[in-house]
């Protein structure tokens, strides 16, 4: 970075756009890189013209605490955007830690999707006529695969039943299972799809994560599902637990999953409230 930049400590929007590049040069994801951004430009908005510093990020940490809106998490992921500013900036020593946070123990059973709900909501979908966002979500739940992964499902890997995935400077090998698999074959045959991605929308452009964000969110109603359950991340959460339950293999799971480090994985399967209250009652220390 010029010498000027780490001299004056001031983010100006005109940096933003710098910032972006930079983050795709580290090869981060396109929603850590809309996020980072995001959070940075709040970053800038809160301080208001005032520079840069470690006191002023310090500060805004405790105002994003004392506010009660965000949970820990997100006070964490704002403060690794800033962090990531400032390694951008040459600004390291603004740097400031995350907070510090306890394992959880147990999900949130108000987030947490069953199996029969997701099947509720693959009914919907299809009495609703989409038989696009149903196979959608059948695909994303039955590989375990990112929303942002969906444009590897192509033709070509439906024909080889496997799709191969490139993301993050990692590849991963993804088996279809051979149910999905001659659905998606059907799917192709009917829609007349020659190569490329098998899920496209009117315009011809890959479905983007909001997009199917969204068309789940309609369906809550019908499905008699509550929408704090419904998002496109939840059906690889439900993968995961689903994975884990039959085969008991973490390592296995993590490889299919992409995670680097099975502590990610683990982040899948933490226990329903509901099943911890169980655990706890089997201890029998309460006469």
């Amino acid at each position: 970075m010029p010498a000027e930049m780490s001299r004056n400590h001031i983010i100006t929007p005109d940096l933003l756009p710098a910032f972006l590049e930079f983050l795709h040069e580290e090869e981060k994801g396109d929603n850590t890189i809309q996020k980072y951004v995001r959070y940075t430009r709040e970053f800038l908005v809160w301080l208001n013209g005032a520079p840069a510093t470690k006191a002023a990020a310090m500060a805004w940490k405790d105002a994003l605490q004392s506010s009660g809106k965000y949970a820990a998490t997100t006070v964490n992921a704002k403060i690794a955007s800033i962090n990531a500013f400032f390694k951008f900036a040459g600004w390291e020593d603004c740097q400031i830690k995350a907070l510090r946070l306890q394992h959880r123990v147990f999900r949130d059973t108000n987030r947490d999707l069953t199996v029969e709900e997701y099947r509720c909501l693959v009914d919907a979908a299809a009495a609703k006529g989409d038989h696009q966002l149903a196979l959608v979500m059948e695909t994303l739940c039955a590989t375990g695969i990112r929303v942002s992964e969906l444009k590897y499902i192509t033709v070509e890997a439906v024909a080889n039943r496997q799709a191969v995935i490139s993301l993050k400077g990692k590849v991963r090998t993804i088996i279809i299972p051979g149910k999905l698999c001659r659905k998606l074959q059907k799917y192709i045959r009917k829609n007349k799809i020659a190569s490329g991605e098998v899920f496209l929308t009117r315009s011809g452009k890959g479905m983007s994560r909001r997009l199917i964000w969204e068309k789940m969110k309609r369906l809550c109603q019908a499905a008699g599902v509550e929408p704090s359950k419904v998002f496109p991340h939840n059906l690889r959460h439900l993968f995961a637990q689903s994975y884990y339950r039959v085969y008991h293999d973490i390592a296995k799971l993590a490889d299919i999953m992409g995670h680097s480090c099975m502590e990610t994985t683990r982040v899948y399967l933490i226990s329903t409230g509901a099943e911890h209250a169980r655990q706890m009652d089997k201890l029998g220390l309460v006469s």
